[in-house]
């Protein structure tokens, strides 16, 4: 139980006892003047926005503001799902962060995942911040930011776990935990209102591949010492028990390794999961195998965790991808992006006979070595329907222990929240499903349902000592990233590739005479996507009469605002083509005036 929770136990008519409130059997002198004794000062409140993470996977990222100081915990970004068509990424809408950018003392990070980090250059690229993190979670950073040509400006500021800065009026801990990948942190942040634990990405593993375990003394003592509010990962909430430790991992991998001693093997797995490679690399110098990395992000990943030290690579054991015609299939491990489907990435490339360094068919053995993030189900599922095509032999995670999740189940979120032992309780990184199951978890363990808040994307709460309210809520939002452009593509370009993707589009082009706006050519009629031309031509002659009496009836009439005419040509078609042929295609006029 908190300090806080301890000094409202003992209640009077639900006010807190004070010394005030009890005489003294002493005799005391008496005072000429008695004055009011001054009032204690309250506590100020924290803010906590949430401008991502919450009823969503990934694009975290989280505003804390107290006394006017504010700080932001991560900046990520999301992948755009099967709706978002033609959209590259998903970033947070930055504008409330840029209207208060001269408030804001800096950024820390929890760990180096694209969910985490992935956002930065396009916030960087609006508001130069200072950051903070990890030796691992910067160098990911580095990289990113040099692609973006903003690396020469960017503020980097590397702390170790164990560390404590200074943001304004708020002290940042950084407390380490585990995770599927290196140097991952929880955020102790003292404010003057009181303390916050923000957990990060978490799991509790005791035999942790690399590093430390999860530093859970740092977090009792902030428990002992009076925790305001947690807010704590949800991903795993609905999961009963432990998250599996990753040495189990290993243990499949090499019975995996035995089993393909004539195939080539292919592991695809999450570029940023250093600890899985490392595995790999182990269990390749076991077999006797070269390895080669294929995808951009994970020579990338794999390039920066060997400078800074968190990958192991024996001497001559690795080799370029255009090496790997040199070697019989049985002494290659091919270590690939991929694991989620993802369209660009080397494994779907391979599975579809886009990649130009690597083919795959019957001679391959191929580990799926990681869980399909929520709605990646069915682009997972055919990635591994086209390589058994092939003749490939594919594992995946439902199969062998070949993955094991980086984030806390049930007994572990139970263990987060009996060391802390808040006063006030948010759900963050998740769904909304995730979010409420870890709100029956906290009520479960005797957490008052009043004390608990389950937001959504802007939502902002005040917190202190005495309440915690939602107030007003900030600007937040997806931002789509479409090539080169940030934010031009919104809903309704959307909907019009969704269109233009179900129905196709008919374009009617005409050119007419500037005088009386009569037909002098045309009108021409362009189908695309919508109906085979030559099997169709008596519907085209249709719908190019129809446009041409249209005109003619404009010219008549007199009528020459091409607003009008347009949206007539629009209508009248496509009454037309849905009599025919119950389609709805775009319906694009274009008219010339000669």
């Amino acid at each position: 139980m908190s300090t806080n929770r301890k000094k409202q136990t003992f209640r009077s008519k639900d006010r807190p006892y004070s010394k005030s409130s009890f005489k003294s059997n002493s005799k005391s002198k008496p005072k000429a003047r008695q004055g009011k004794m001054p009032k204690k000062a309250e506590k100020p409140s924290v803010r906590v926005s949430f401008l991502g993470g919450l009823n969503e996977i990934g694009k975290n990222i989280t505003l804390i503001e107290c006394e006017g100081d504010m700080i932001l915990v991560d900046c990520g970004m999301a992948f755009p799902d099967g709706d978002m068509l033609g959209v590259d990424l998903v970033i947070p809408d930055f504008s409330y962060i840029e209207q208060n950018a001269a408030k804001v003392k800096g950024i820390v990070l929890t760990h180096g995942h694209e969910d985490h980090i992935g956002g930065l250059p396009f916030l960087l690229s609006k508001v130069n911040l200072p950051i903070f993190g990890t030796p691992l979670t910067l160098g990911l950073v580095e990289n990113k930011l040099r692609e973006h040509s903003l690396f020469n400006k960017a503020k980097l500021n590397v702390v170790n776990a164990g560390d404590t800065i200074t943001l304004g009026c708020m002290t940042v801990k950084f407390i380490h935990v585990n995770h599927s990948i290196p140097d991952a942190v929880a955020f102790a942040i003292h404010t003057p209102a009181g303390t916050l634990i923000h957990t990060g990405d978490f799991k509790i593993d005791c035999t942790p591949i690399s590093g430390d375990t999860i530093d859970l003394s740092s977090l009792a003592k902030e428990g002992d010492e009076g925790v305001l509010a947690l807010l704590a990962e949800s991903t795993n909430a609905e999961r009963p028990g432990y998250t599996p430790t990753e040495r189990t991992v290993s243990d499949s991998l090499n019975h995996l390794f035995s089993q393909a001693e004539k195939y080539r093997i292919i592991i695809a797995t999450f570029a940023s999961n250093v600890n899985r490679v490392q595995q790999i690399i182990n269990c390749a110098q076991k077999y006797g195998r070269k390895v080669a990395f294929s995808g951009r992000s994970m020579v990338n990943y794999m390039d920066v965790a060997r400078k800074l030290g968190y990958l192991e690579v024996p001497d001559n054991i690795l080799i370029d991808l255009d090496m790997l015609n040199k070697y019989p299939p049985e002494q290659i491990v091919l270590v690939t992006t991929g694991s989620q489907g993802e369209p660009m990435s080397a494994l779907s490339r391979m599975a579809y006979s886009d990649h130009r360094k690597v083919m795959v068919g019957e001679g391959d053995f191929i580990i799926i070595s990681a869980n399909p993030i929520p709605g990646n189900e069915k682009t997972v599922g055919n990635v591994v329907d086209e390589l058994l095509k092939r003749g490939c032999k594919v594992i995946y995670e439902s199969m062998y222990d070949v993955h094991v999740s980086g984030h806390a189940c049930q007994e572990e979120l139970k263990i987060m929240h009996r060391l802390t032992r808040p006063k006030y309780f948010i759900p963050v990184h998740g769904e909304q499903k995730h979010l409420r199951k870890h709100a029956e978890l906290a009520e479960f363990l005797g957490m008052r349902r009043k004390n608990i808040f389950i937001g959504d994307i802007g939502s902002t709460v005040e917190i202190n000592a005495d309440y915690m309210k939602e107030i007003a809520s900030v600007p937040a939002g997806k931002v789509f990233v479409d090539g080169l452009g940030v934010g031009d593509v919104g809903s309704i370009v959307l909907r019009d590739r969704k269109h233009l993707g179900q129905d196709g589009l008919i374009i009617i082009v005409a050119s007419l005479d500037v005088y009386d706006g009569h037909v002098i050519s045309g009108p021409d009629i362009v189908s695309r996507g919508f109906v085979y031309v030559r099997e169709s031509e008596g519907l085209l002659e249709e719908v190019r009469l129809l446009a041409l009496h249209i005109l003619d009836d404009c010219a008549e009439k007199n009528i020459h605002e091409w607003g009008i005419i347009k949206n007539r040509i629009k209508d009248e078609i496509s009454k037309l083509i849905s009599q025919r042929t119950r389609r709805t295609p775009m319906i694009l006029p274009i008219l010339q005036e000669v």
